[in-house]
């Protein structure tokens, strides 16, 4: 650990005094319970055929938006559009 760096939490100048800080503390001795919570995006890969993948980025690169953005605007539009059917949720 550089020496002129302390630790955020403990102003332990060492690994050494980092561990010891934490032998002795746990996070609900330092918690802020003003701070806001943080936010996590979850994602999640669906394999595509590779010629299908092709199309789509070209057709991404057209509209000038990235592909993960025309996918998922398709998906929804696909959603909607069975929705609105007969049997649809």
């Amino acid at each position: 650990m550089d020496t002129n760096r302390l630790s955020n939490i403990s102003k332990a100048d060492s690994l050494k005094k980092m561990g010891e800080f934490w032998d002795t503390h746990d996070f609900t001795d330092v918690d802020n319970p003003d701070a806001p919570d943080v936010e996590f995006a979850i994602t999640c890969a669906v394999p595509i055929e590779l010629d299908l993948l092709s199309a789509v980025e070209k057709q991404a690169r057209r509209r000038g938006v990235k592909v993960d953005t025309l996918v998922n605007l398709w998906l929804q539009q696909k959603l909607a559009e069975q929705q609105t059917q007969p049997g649809g949720e």
